[in-house]
């Protein structure tokens, strides 16, 4: 997905797959698509993240929240204070939309983890968390006090609270209510750096998101020319029904089909434009696997003939793509892959027409830390996961964009995508 893409994924439905996860020789740094390099060493700051530093009984979520509560006590820090959201899925491993009901994880720095729910919830939490306190109100309480009461039991009033940074104003406020001698952050300031490190079970859903669309678009390619005709939301609403055929769950965003000019603009999803032969349609588009998204995108032909300047202009992306995944490793910063990538599009003259990043995170949100910028100088680290997708887009003619996302290994980088990257459908 493009950067300018909606990043907003707090609604979609989450959940978490606790299997580890063993190498596979076909998908490493060995392959002929992955960077060498020199392993290096792990940050302090992310190396709890790993699945292997507690027992296998543990469940991730708890894992993860006992890192959180590690790294608040480091920062002397109160707590961490959580809304419906993807960090709550991410520790807690309970999923729900936000309400207008007061649901909220503590997090303490000290002490064990307290929810509260609706009564109406009650059961759903309890099945879904492996937090022991979850304290329900209903609809005859007043949930601020509740909030209270956990506040002075937890012992958080003149401390520093960090709040989801999606909470809704009125949660925040019953918090400062609760606790005027407090001061306040963001969950980010602790989430996003444990987040951004991916463990074995987000590989192992991330991997599998990735074969479905692999599966998909594997399946379109093989329909050549009977695609020509169809308009772009048909073929839009084609692909989503794939997805769900082969597994996944829903979309990670809404279905890119760009055909002709039309892939042209970035922005653009899918419209009522026939495809026609011979000219390129940029196929962005992915599913969630255990909460996890893929996030794909192939250029194709689909029946006739493409022109000379489309052949050129793809075959100049397809080199920039595999430069900037060549370049990825340990210790390379985040801008280093950007030119790595841009700088085969500028040589060949199309500098102006690459108008985004190279990359971006993607994990709970399809779009997150790390992002692979110019004047970014985070350094790569093993478990980060991100987009690969250079561009070129001409206006009013045609765009050109191809997409895989990659795992930063201890030497190199895997590709979670092997589909076809090639222009036409049937060679």
């Amino acid at each position: 997905m493009t950067e300018s893409e909606d990043d907003s994924d707090a609604g979609e439905s989450l959940g978490y797959s606790e299997s580890a996860v063993t190498s596979d020789d076909s998908d490493t740094a060995a392959a002929s698509d992955t960077a060498e390099s020199s392993d290096t060493t792990e940050s302090s700051d992310t190396a709890a993240a790993s699945d292997t530093a507690e027992s296998s009984d543990t469940s991730p979520q708890e894992r993860r929240t006992r890192e959180v509560q590690r790294r608040l006590r480091e920062r002397g820090d109160g707590a961490v204070v959580l809304f419906p959201s993807h960090n709550m899925a991410y520790t807690t491993g309970f999923t729900e939309e936000p309400g207008e009901r007061h649901l909220l994880a503590f997090l303490p720095a000290v002490g064990e983890p307290v929810f509260l729910v609706p009564a109406l919830s009650g059961e759903q939490v309890r099945r879904a968390t492996w937090i022991d306190d979850v304290r329900t109100w209903d609809d005859e309480a007043d949930p601020a006090e509740r909030v209270a009461a956990i506040v002075e039991e937890l012992d958080l009033d003149g401390g520093r609270l960090l709040v989801d940074d999606t909470m809704h104003a009125r949660f925040t406020h019953d918090l400062r209510a609760a606790a005027p001698d407090a001061t306040f952050g963001l969950a980010s300031e602790v989430l996003s750096q444990l987040r951004v490190r991916k463990d074995d079970a987000e590989i192992d859903a991330l991997r599998r998101a990735g074969a479905v669309a692999d599966e998909v678009i594997a399946e379109l390619r093989a329909t050549g020319e009977t695609v020509v005709g169809q308009t772009e939301a048909e073929l839009a609403a084609e692909i989503e029904r794939k997805l769900a055929a082969h597994g996944g769950t829903g979309v990670s965003f809404e279905v890119i089909v760009g055909s002709g000019p039309n892939g042209a603009m970035p922005h653009h999803t899918h419209g009522d434009r026939e495809i026609r032969a011979g000219e390129p349609v940029v196929l962005d588009f992915g599913t969630r696997v255990d909460g996890y998204p893929s996030d794909q995108t192939r250029t194709v032909v689909f029946g006739g003939e493409p022109d000379e300047q489309v052949r050129a202009v793809h075959d100049v992306v397809r080199r920039a793509q595999q430069a900037g995944v060549a370049a990825v490793e340990p210790g390379v910063t985040a801008a280093d892959a950007d030119e790595a990538a841009r700088s085969v599009i500028e040589d060949a003259g199309y500098g102006e027409a690459f108008v985004h990043r190279t990359g971006h995170g993607v994990g709970l949100d399809v779009h997150e830390e790390p992002y692979i910028v110019a004047g970014n100088d985070r350094e790569l680290e093993p478990g980060m996961v991100f987009s690969v997708e250079p561009g070129v887009y001409l206006d009013g003619e045609f765009g050109v964009r191809i997409e895989d996302l990659v795992v930063v290994t201890e030497d190199g980088c895997e590709r979670l995508n092997h589909s076809d990257r090639g222009l036409v459908a049937i060679e």
